[in-house]
């Protein structure tokens, strides 16, 4: 099989054997909005089987494997939502890579970018180690939660303008449970940034008329329930990014310094 199939122990699996599977999208929209608990969210999120493109590719990857990863079992499914329960900070990005976050099972961990974002993440205290390699290493965010707007790793790192829409209403009810403790959201890349707007006005967010142009270390002043919050851009931390200098541990640094700050 290509694939981690729920409840068989992989560490951190949310899903069980009788998780729901939303096979289109209008499944993923009707399981989203029944999703009674972030837990049972999460597990739907996990076994979403509703783009055949993104299903073909991510089992695929897990059944082929990279040869530094060739003896290594693939989780091969969607990428769930990550982290605190009970976030004061959402840091929000465009969907897992191949052999990232499709192998290990949690988002931004196993892989270049995911190097570069959890050290910077220990440093300024929202994360409890400065790796974060596999699943059940022991790592942790403080207060913080992961998501991406698409769940499945695309081929070439680029979804479809139709399964972005589809996963959609997973990102925007995510947002929404989590929205009451929220008072920073970090959009990650510009793909991100983009992502986030229609998803905060779906979960109830209070926007303003024109949505400001992305670029790194953009506020942007939203609000919840006429609760404050703070949207944050930054550069992705990109290989091409960080090998060019377009980002610097510095940046990013300041970036999540910042969304600490405001989430006193």
């Amino acid at each position: 099989m290509s694939f981690v199939p729920p409840g068989t122990g992989w560490p951190g699996d949310p899903a069980a054997p009788d998780t729901p599977v939303a096979h289109d999208p209008a499944d993923v929209r009707r399981l989203a909005a029944t999703s009674g608990t972030l837990a049972e969210l999460a597990a739907r999120q996990s076994v979403c089987r509703a783009c055949p493109r993104l299903v073909a590719w991510r089992e695929e990857v897990a059944d082929v494997r990279r040869r530094a990863f060739a003896t290594e079992t693939y989780w091969g499914r969607p990428i769930a939502g990550w982290g605190s329960a009970e976030p004061r900070v959402l840091l929000v990005g465009l969907a897992p890579a191949a052999h990232g976050g499709n192998r290990t099972g949690r988002i931004f961990t196993g892989d270049r970018s995911g190097d570069w974002l959890f050290a910077s993440l220990y440093r300024v205290g929202l994360a409890v180690q400065e790796t974060s390699t596999h699943a059940g290493d022991g790592q942790e965010l403080i207060g913080a939660r992961m998501l991406a707007a698409v769940r499945c790793a695309p081929p070439e790192n680029k979804p479809a303008t139709q399964e972005r829409d589809a996963c959609f209403p997973w990102l925007a009810a995510e947002m929404e449970m989590c929205a009451p403790g929220v008072r920073v959201v970090v959009a990650l890349g510009g793909f991100a940034w983009q992502a986030v707007w229609p998803a905060l006005k779906a979960a109830g967010y209070a926007l303003p008329s024109r949505r400001p142009a992305f670029g790194h270390g953009v506020e942007v002043k939203v609000s919840y329930r006429e609760t404050p919050v703070t949207l944050l851009g930054t550069y992705h931390p990109s290989q091409q990014n960080t090998f060019t200098g377009r980002v610097t541990a510095e940046m990013l640094d300041d970036v999540f310094a910042r969304a600490v700050e405001l989430s006193v």
